[in-house]
């Protein structure tokens, strides 16, 4: 069985992490499920507002933008 990201390396998901929250997000920018990520369902819905939280303050982007 694979350990959860988070509970591995004894951290909790925040905002201001960016880099590892981009892990967890797809190229369309879209939030990647558990089954997915391998996350534990506590860590998921801390990842999810942490996402969600940082989207709001501008630090993730809601979409890609796909240029024509």
């Amino acid at each position: 069985m694979n350990k959860c990201f988070f509970c591995q390396y004894h951290i909790d998901p925040n905002y201001k992490d960016i880099d590892n929250l981009e892990k967890f997000i797809t190229p369309r920018k879209k939030i990647i499920n558990r089954e997915r990520s391998g996350v534990c369902a506590k860590h998921q819905r801390k990842l999810t507002k942490q996402i969600k939280y940082a989207r709001y303050l501008g630090l993730l982007p809601y979409v890609s933008y796909q240029g024509i």
